[in-house]
C-alpha cells in the first residue's frame, strides 16, 4: 500500500490535485470566492454543438481535472479539443523503460481515456515537448502555438490550468508554464500583430476567447455535478496504467485491482459533495 500510494503521488494524482486544492475543491467554494450565476442554458454542462478546447501539460491532466464535463460535452454533441504540451516521456521508475518507448505508452493511454469519455483520438492534439521540460523552451513559441491553434479551432470555451486571478497560483514543473502560457495565448489570439504571420500565411483571423474554466483552481466558483458520468470518468482514469504502481516501476499493461480502487478512493474523496460527485473550476468570461 505505501509503494502504491508513492506511485499515485508521483503519478499525479495527488500532486496534480495538490492537498490544498483537493480539500478546496472537495468543500463549498472558498470563503471570499463569489459562485458565477449562470443561466441554464448558458451553463456548459447543457450546452450542445459547440466546441471546447482543452489544454493540459501532460496526458492525464485533462482526465483528472476535467474528465466529467468532458464526457458530459461529447455525450451531448459537442467537439471535444484536446490539446497536451508535453509527450510524458520522464514519470517512469523503470530502469528499463525508455523515453521513447514511454511517450507510445502514455499516447495510447491517453487514446484509451479520451475513448472512454468518448472522444476520438483524431481530437487529441500533441505538441509534443519533453516532460519536465515545458519551463524551459522558448515560452514566446509556446504561447503561438496555442494562439495559433485556438484561431483555428475557434472554441467556445476553454479548459486550462488556472494561473491565478488575485495572485499566481503555484503550480509544479510544466503546469505552471502551462497555465501561463495558456492563459497568455488568449490575448495574443485576440490580436492579430501577435504572430501576424497566421494571418498572412495561414489565413486565420483573430479570435476571442468567449470563456474560459480554470481547473486545478483555488478559487472555484463554478460547479459541475459529474455523478452520472463518474464510473465513465473513473474508467478512462483507469486507462493511465503507466501513472500507477506496480506499472510505475515496472511496466505492465495491466491494472490491477488495487491500483484501480486505490483511484476511485482518492477521486471521490477529492470530487464527492454530498450524494454527488462534482468538478469545481475558476469560471472567467471573455478572459
Amino acid at each position: 500500500m505505501k509503494t502504491l500510494t508513492v506511485g499515485l503521488v508521483v503519478a499525479g494524482l495527488i500532486v496534480g490535485f495538490s492537498a490544498v486544492v483537493a480539500a478546496e475543491n472537495a468543500a463549498e467554494t472558498p470563503a471570499g470566492v463569489t459562485p458565477e450565476t449562470v443561466a441554464a442554458a448558458d451553463r456548459i454542462e447543457n450546452w450542445t454543438g459547440k466546441t471546447v478546447m482543452v489544454f493540459a501539460p501532460h496526458p492525464d491532466d485533462d482526465t483528472f481535472s476535467c474528465g466529467g464535463i468532458m464526457a458530459i460535452l461529447a455525450k451531448n454533441g459537442n467537439k471535444v479539443v484536446i490539446v497536451i504540451y508535453t509527450n510524458d516521456d520522464a514519470g517512469s521508475k523503470d530502469l528499463e523503460m525508455t523515453s521513447e518507448r514511454l511517450a507510445r505508452i502514455r499516447k495510447t493511454e491517453e487514446e484509451a481515456a479520451c475513448a472512454a469519455l468518448g472522444i476520438p483520438k483524431e481530437n487529441i492534439v500533441w505538441l509534443g515537448y519533453c516532460d519536465g521540460d515545458l519551463e524551459y523552451a522558448d515560452p514566446h513559441q509556446l504561447r503561438g502555438e496555442a494562439a495559433r491553434l485556438i484561431k483555428m479551432y475557434r472554441p467556445d470555451a476553454v479548459f486550462t490550468l488556472d494561473p491565478g486571478a488575485k495572485f499566481d497560483q503555484w503550480h509544479k514543473t510544466d503546469h505552471r508554464q502551462a497555465a501561463v502560457v495558456t492563459h497568455d495565448a488568449f490575448i495574443a489570439a485576440e490580436w492579430h500583430l501577435y504572430y501576424e504571420h497566421h494571418l498572412l500565411v495561414e489565413g486565420l483571423k483573430p479570435y476571442q476567447v468567449p470563456v474560459a474554466y480554470y481547473y486545478d483552481t483555488r478559487e472555484p466558483n463554478y460547479t459541475v455535478d459529474i455523478t452520472q458520468v463518474w464510473d465513465q470518468k473513473c474508467k478512462a482514469a483507469a486507462s493511465h496504467v503507466s501513472q500507477f504502481e506496480p506499472s510505475l516501476s515496472k511496466y505492465t499493461p495491466e491494472m490491477n485491482e488495487q491500483a484501480f480502487n486505490m483511484i476511485k478512493m482518492w477521486g471521490e474523496r477529492m470530487s464527492r459533495d454530498g450524494d454527488k460527485f462534482v468538478e469545481r473550476f475558476r469560471r472567467e468570461a471573455a478572459p
